[in-house]
């Protein structure tokens, strides 16, 4: 898919560090072409994506809340003046307390459920609709992360299921809202990652290893797999793709039990 997004650009949500999954995702992008800006959140996070956009020749960082409307207002304003119009948003913003990623789901808080719904889900319809004016003219790809838990039950994965269920119905109801405009919406569900964040659910270890055993291709989702994915759902390739949920998963998603040996 080489330079298959030369003269696209776009911005890049949630690169926390070179092990990210937005991380791989944005690597790819910029090497099939793609011209891309970052956002992070606060000066910790600020530290660490400078170094790595600055490697993909991109010195276009903005620091957003997304739990702000003024934080996500000020940098769509700055996107704006600096590129009128834009391609793509990779949105890879997910979270809840750690404590309550261990143990049983009924135990989840009002205040972290309704926490985890507003980062994890709200706000990709929060970002889609300040991006939505700069893609109606050309078109664009909107694109999230999620994960099986959504669906399936997932030991400690907890209310970070039901936050990506939520993400997942947004993403087929944004996709049905601004496909008249020539805006694709789609989710890319990885298998178990090791990345900062999937370190914060209990058991992920061992939830990593299972997997690996068990996904039909003996094998976890790379970066690289991840990133070639977006690629074609934000080049011209994936023009006629929308409200989907594609799995890079080493095709886990499809069993109904583990493989023979590992019962």
């Amino acid at each position: 898919m080489s330079n298959s997004m030369q003269g696209k650009r776009g911005l890049v949500m949630g690169v926390a560090n070179d092990r990210s999954i937005a991380w791989g995702i944005a690597n790819a992008m910029h090497k099939a072409g793609a011209e891309l800006a970052f956002s992070y959140q606060g000066e910790a996070f600020g530290k660490r994506v400078e170094p790595l956009a600055a490697s993909v020749g991109s010195d276009l960082l903005l620091d957003v809340d997304v739990t702000d409307d003024a934080s996500l207002d000020a940098a769509f304003s700055t996107l704006a003046a600096t590129w009128p119009t834009i391609d793509f948003v990779v949105h890879a913003i997910a979270y809840s307390d750690k404590s309550e990623l261990t143990g049983r789901f009924m135990n989840t808080s009002r205040a972290n459920f309704k926490h985890s719904l507003e980062i994890s889900a709200y706000s990709f319809i929060d970002v889609a609709r300040r991006a939505y004016p700069m893609m109606r003219e050309n078109g664009g790809t909107l694109l999230t992360l999620t994960y099986q838990g959504s669906n399936k039950v997932v030991p400690n994965y907890n209310v970070m299921g039901v936050a990506k269920a939520a993400l997942e119905s947004a993403t087929r109801y944004l996709a049905n809202d601004l496909g008249p405009d020539g805006i694709r919406v789609n989710a890319i569900s990885p298998g178990p990652m090791k990345t900062l964040a999937g370190a914060a659910i209990g058991g992920a270890r061992k939830t990593y290893k299972h997997t690996d055993l068990n996904a039909p291709l003996r094998a976890n989702a790379t970066l690289e797999a991840i990133g070639g994915t977006a690629v074609y759902l934000a080049s011209d390739a994936g023009a006629c793709t929308s409200g989907e949920v594609i799995h890079v998963d080493g095709g886990y998603h499809v069993l109904g039990m583990p493989q023979a040996e590992n019962l």
